[in-house]
């Protein structure tokens, strides 16, 4: 979305939290960034540069302020709306590819050269991906030196700094403190932290208002056992990351997610995180979903209700679309039971340093060959699992933060099996479409039947509208859990 400096400008005189992640506001006189919502006294108009994001305002000489620490606001909600070259972009360079793989790797990824990914990526980012990369390291590297005691060349090495120099020389330029005034604030090691763990303690901000029964709720009601649990008011689940495994418990707030990560490899911090936001829908702009749905006087007592109601996505999208199949016409629990026998069977087994979690549930490949007595369900389910497996496995179907949503609808619907509500629920758990929307599920059909027949303006927040309708149902995907989940 293109802002014009007038809005820009209301906002950042309104200090408006919504405009967060969406722009920065880059003072000329002082040569600092900051978020729109700033404490800070406004400059004048004639000061400031609105660039479109934080690795803009770096690649221009430009400090990160101390005072609202813009490198920590939500992510841009706009990719989560889009399906265009830049916005897949994005959605894999806050995945780490870039880190990974290199420019090169996310162009054959996206199927462009990496010269035009610069070019798209640059004109409407302000900087290429390599920059936005940078600044993501540099926000990672700044976490580990805050909330770890590691060595500072180690903590240059995970976060993907060539040297210990290199490192210095972009946290100095990036936020005008060098590593050490940064450990200044680091908070003390826990004794009881197992040594195989790396624990590192955070808080995911996101954009107000945030309702967070559905999201919490639907995540432990659909849990499977020995992957996720609910304990001590917290979601936990274990992560499948690229060095190693992940532990994770996510604890709602009023105005954050307090979130506990413990790593095998601390260089899959950055992916964490990122998983963990889009597995809670962090980055979306909930008033802005809410005003439009809230037009159709159907949906407005609902929305009013339950402001910031989001999409509750997965931390795995192979995962997630293997257990949806799994579950196809069958009760929750029986999914639930399904998955934990697979995982007891298939999955890789891991020691929790903080509850009862014990294992990873198992890959697209390895699903793919699963014998029959553990896949305990009709021929054709286990056909049409095994299929989707394989197609996951050699990359055939992608399910992958980079995804084209209509190209991957149009491969699924290929596989034998899988009809229109698996393809919707994977669109939006799995690719995070704001739009999918499972019209052929039951409990949709029926609440539809009663209250009328979908509107176009419901469009492009359908997904949206089935968390709105799946509320008006008594389940407990729809509450807060408000006791402790068996593992």
């Amino acid at each position: 979305m293109r802002l014009s400096t007038a809005t820009c400008l209301a906002a950042v005189h309104s200090r408006d939290a919504r405009f967060d992640g969406w722009f920065v506001t880059a003072v000329r006189s002082t040569r600092i960034y900051c978020r729109p919502s700033c404490p800070a006294t406004p400059p004048r108009a004639d000061r400031i540069d609105f660039l479109p994001s934080a690795a803009a305002a770096v690649a221009r000489g430009y400090r990160a302020c101390k005072r609202c620490l813009p490198d920590a606001t939500p992510g841009s909600p706009e990719w989560n709306v889009r399906d265009d070259l830049v916005a897949r972009a994005m959605r894999l360079i806050a995945d780490g590819v870039v880190e990974r793989e290199g420019v090169e790797g996310l162009s054959r990824r996206l199927g462009y050269s990496s010269r035009q990914i610069e070019r798209v990526v640059s004109e409407q980012l302000g900087a290429g991906p390599l920059a936005m990369a940078r600044s993501q390291r540099a926000q990672t590297a700044r976490i580990l030196i805050e909330t770890t005691a590691m060595p500072f060349a180690d903590i240059a090495f995970a976060a993907g700094f060539g040297s210990i120099r290199s490192m210095n020389d972009v946290v100095r330029t990036t936020f005008a403190l060098t590593p050490t005034q940064l450990r200044a604030r680091r908070s003390p090691l826990r004794a009881t932290d197992p040594p195989a763990w790396h624990r590192i303690d955070l808080r995911l901000p996101m954009r107000l208002p945030f309702w967070p029964d559905n999201v919490f709720g639907h995540l432990v009601a659909t849990g499977v056992p020995g992957v996720e649990e609910w304990r001590d008011g917290a979601y936990r689940r274990t992560l499948r990351l690229t060095y190693g495994a992940g532990i994770v418990a996510l604890r709602p707030a009023p105005d954050h997610v307090g979130t506990t990560v413990w790593l095998r490899d601390v260089r899959d911090l950055q992916t964490a995180v990122s998983r963990c936001r889009f597995l809670l829908d962090l980055d979306a702009d909930p008033q802005a979903v809410d005003a439009a749905l809230a037009r159709d006087p159907r949906l407005a007592p609902m929305i009013a209700a339950a402001p910031g109601r989001r999409v509750p996505h997965t931390t795995d999208p192979v995962e997630m679309a293997l257990r949806i199949v799994l579950g196809q016409q069958i009760s929750t629990r029986a999914a639930r039971t399904h998955a934990a026998r697979l995982t007891a069977a298939l999955g890789e087994t891991i020691s929790d340093p903080g509850g009862r979690l014990t294992g990873l549930f198992p890959t697209a490949e390895v699903v793919a060959g699963a014998p029959d007595d553990v896949l305990a369900m009709p021929t054709t389910r286990k056909r049409t699992l095994r299929s989707l497996a394989r197609a996951l496995a050699d990359e055939e179907i992608d399910v992958s933060p980079g995804a084209d949503w209509t190209r991957t609808r149009t491969r699924l619907l290929d596989v034998p099996g899988i009809g229109p509500w698996s393809v919707e629920s994977i669109a939006m758990r799995a690719l995070g479409d704001p739009d999918a929307f499972p019209a052929t599920d039951l409990a949709v059909r029926r609440i539809l039947e009663r209250i009328g027949p979908p509107a176009g303006n419901w469009r492009p927040w359908r997904a949206y509208v089935t968390q709105h309708l799946w509320a008006t149902l008594d389940h407990e995907t729809n509450h807060l859990p408000t006791m402790e989940a068996s593992a």
